[in-house]
Parts: C-alpha cells; structure tokens; sequence
C-alpha cells in the first residue's frame, strides 16, 4: 500500500487547526502541543509531569475539545478502585440479570489527572487499557471505542502519599513531556486573555473520532527509508552501550520511536521520515525508558541528559531520506 500524495497535506492541515485551538488556552508552547499531537497520530499515550500549575490539565482538557468525540476525566486519589475507572457489574432486579455499567475509561480521550496518587491495583487496570484497548470486569471484556487515548498529567515534586509509577507502565506512554514556565511576554499575554474569559470557552472541534481514525492509518503509511532507519536503530541500540545506563532502549521503544518519526513527518507536509524527525523526538519517547546507572545519578545526570548524550554521539546519515 502506498500513501496518497495529498494524504501528508491534508494532516498537515488538520493538525495546524487542532494546534490553533489548542494555542488558545496554552500559550506561547507550540513545541509541547506538536510533541502531544504526535503522540494522538500514533494513538499513543502521553505523561505530562511538571511542578503544579503550570497548565497540564488545561493542556490534556484543550486537546479533547479540539479532538471532538467523547471525554473523561478522572481524579486518581489513593482510595480510588479499579472498578471506579473500568466499570462494573450491576444486578438489574427486573431482569434477574448482571449488566455493564461502564466506567469513565469507555471513552476517546481520558485525562488521567495526578496518575500517581492511584494505588498498584488501580493502575494496572489503566494498564491493560492503555496496552490492549479493552478491560475485564470479572469475565466480561469490554473493547474500548478507536481511537482512544490517556493523557496523564503527573507531580514530580511532591511525593507524599503518591505510588511512584512502575517502569512496565511508564513504557506504555508513547511519551513523556514538561511544559514548563512560560516566558515574561507569554505570561504576559495569558494573564491579560483569561482575565475575564474562561480558557476553554473558545476552544472548538477540529476533527471526528471517525476522521482521526483515517489520519492515524495514514500516518502509518509514511515512508521510512533505509538511511533513516539505520539511524534510529544505532541510536536506540547506543542507548544500552552507554556507560551511564544501566538498562537502555527496548524494541518497543525502537517502534515508538518509528511511529513518532512517522506522524512529525506528517505535521511538516512530509511523506518520508528524515534524520530530524528521529533526533527531534528522540528524548520524549527514549528518556522515560531508559534506566541510568548508580553513578550516574549520583551525579546528577538526568535521563534526558544521557539521551541527549546517544544523540550528539551518534552519526547522522547524509544519503537521501528518499530512497528506499
């Protein structure tokens, strides 16, 4: 199957739009919006962690509104059960039978606010929806609506009464992204737009469930040449040579890394993959799967860091992206 030439313009277009809507609540953080659009192209998942109030709520809400389809939210706090996110089985005494009442995660997008203040047994349950696009609730299975996506916002600063997340559920998230401080004048800006408007007032649908469906497809059609995919492999590969890693880049994390490629290619116009595809996305979809060594830490080397590291050493090809 070979991708419509019209096919990379046309999610070009959409994405701008949705990237516009979003820009009216987040102001002034173009880059963060386009990293969370690429991972919504792949139908992948994102982790927003940041310090509190700088907009990861406001971000993951903007981005449903903008999407269009069905949303939900849901608070994670400590007493908070599986069945409260998954549904459950509730017996209707006029049928004598057990029927399903759905939970929030039967939706399109869900905002997962504060993931970690959730217990292990609760989030797994969010971990075999965020894998396997389905949940059990006793025998029953019920498949998730296409497309759907968790956007988890998550506090790296305070850690009291939280679950930290473990490193099987951290490798489910396409990517993981900060926000962080606006500059003078963006703040500027935004402290003058909401003054009396609420943010998500004027934010509109730019796209259908059904529509994004066809975009995602599409994205998966962009060519990735063979100079190109060398290059993403030696760098994943370099990942688990490095000296300050302890436990490096897995498969899973190169097929990331790929669809990424794929869906920045898109939102240029693009209906091939390039080197700055890769390099660009490379620290969202590696660092928060990769494990440094004791030393490193010690010295206060931050997963980011080492990936930024594989990247200056790894050797960017000069052949065309082109060619097959």
């Amino acid at each position: 199957m070979t991708l419509d030439t019209s096919a990379p313009r046309h999610i070009q277009d959409v994405a701008s739009g949705i990237m516009d809507q979003v820009e009216k609540v987040i102001v002034g953080k173009r880059h963060v919006i386009e990293q969370v659009l690429v991972a919504i192209l792949c139908e992948g998942h994102v982790l927003l962690e940041d310090v509190p109030g700088i907009g990861k709520t406001m971000l993951a809400r903007s981005f449903a509104s903008a999407l269009g389809g069905e949303f939900s939210r849901v608070q994670f706090t400590p007493d908070l059960l599986p069945t409260d996110i998954t549904g459950s089985l509730v017996f209707d005494p006029r049928s004598a039978e057990f029927t399903y009442r759905q939970g929030p995660i039967v939706t399109n997008v869900l905002l997962a606010d504060e993931i970690n203040r959730a217990g292990p047994r609760t989030q797994s349950a969010l971990l075999e929806a965020m894998e396997e696009r389905q949940v059990s609730v006793d025998r029953e299975r019920i498949v998730l609506p296409r497309p759907f996506f968790v956007l988890a916002t998550q506090n790296p600063v305070e850690l009291e009464g939280t679950f930290p997340l473990p490193e099987a559920q951290l490798d489910r998230f396409l990517l993981r992204t900060t926000i962080g401080y606006p500059n003078l004048e963006d703040e500027r800006n935004m402290l003058r737009r909401f003054r009396s408007d609420a943010p998500l007032v004027n934010v509109k649908a730019v796209t259908t469930p059904d529509e994004l469906r066809d975009l995602i497809a599409d994205v998966r059609q962009i060519h990735i040449g063979v100079a190109v995919e060398d290059y993403l492999l030696d760098l994943v590969r370099r990942t688990r040579d490095h000296e300050g890693i302890e436990v490096g880049a897995s498969p899973r994390a190169a097929l990331a890394l790929a669809r990424a490629g794929q869906a920045r290619a898109a939102l240029a116009g693009r209906g091939y993959v390039i080197p700055d595809d890769v390099r660009e996305m490379a620290p969202s979809v590696l660092a928060h799967r990769i494990m440094p060594t004791s030393q490193a830490d010690l010295l206060g080397h931050s997963n980011e860091e080492l990936v930024n590291t594989v990247i200056a050493e790894t050797s960017v090809p000069v052949e065309s992206t082109r060619a097959v």
